[in-house]
């Protein structure tokens, strides 16, 4: 089996939606210092370009969560590898993702920040794909919607493959010809 990758959202696309996100992010939080807490890994990509787009203070944390351990469904219990370097009491938080999918472990971040005290927590997600949605999560900043397709690129992986790629494709499976 190999496999294809279709330009689903171009790099020009993907630059501009983030400048877009940047302004109403710094318009809803003018006066304030915000924390963005970048999920790792697929959402470096997106966080680092979209802080750069911010005009108000930022800070920077990073987390690796998961709820899924070795499973392909979730466990109920956020699993957290890399935690933050520092608390968020009385801070306002916003949560930066790659892809919000089945929400599950995104449901359960948020409601752990919350528990840790942060003053407000918001999200943004580069991607949204409904389709798959379990658990209510609401995206307070979407870059796209888009089908229930498996993506890449901009910080997306299959098999820790094709992050690096500027765009976002859609994954294509072929069978290989003998």
């Amino acid at each position: 089996m190999t496999e294809s990758v279709r330009e689903l959202i171009s790099e020009e696309e993907i630059g501009k939606r983030i400048r877009e996100l940047g302004e109403q992010i710094s318009r809803d939080y003018a006066g304030s210092t915000i924390k963005l807490i970048i999920i790792l890994k697929g959402g470096c990509f997106f966080g680092c370009e979209l802080a750069k787009r911010l005009s108000i203070p930022v800070e920077l944390d990073f987390m690796a969560v998961s709820s899924y351990g070795n499973s392909t469904e979730s466990s109920g219990v956020l699993n957290v590898q890399k935690d933050l370097d520092d608390h968020v009491i009385g801070q306002d938080v916003l949560v930066v993702e790659d892809i919000i999918d089945t929400g599950r472990t995104m449901s359960y971040l948020l409601e752990e920040l919350k528990r840790r005290g942060a003053k407000s927590v918001s999200l943004c997600a580069l991607l949204d794909k409904p389709d798959r949605r379990v658990a209510e999560v609401p995206i307070d900043y979407c870059g796209y919607r888009i089908p229930d397709k498996f993506v890449v690129g901009y910080g997306l992986d299959y098999a820790q493959r094709y992050r690096n790629l500027p765009y976002i494709g859609i994954i294509e499976f072929l069978e290989d010809e003998e």
